[in-house]
């Protein structure tokens, strides 16, 4: 029998805007988790370091 995953939270992602849910990994840091991957974590940064070039 599979176990489907329903009901987990999700978000979206502040670089690339697509939608993700929790994981195991995010447990204890679910609030402060903003994009869905190390590369959009990356990617993102700070609108005064782009405009201040």
């Amino acid at each position: 029998m599979a176990h489907r995953k329903l009901g987990l939270p999700h978000k979206t992602c502040r670089h690339c805007g697509l939608p993700f849910s929790w994981r195991k990994k995010w447990e204890r840091d679910w609030e402060q988790v903003l994009y869905c991957s190390e590369r959009c974590r990356r990617s993102h940064r700070p609108a005064n370091v782009e405009a201040g070039g």
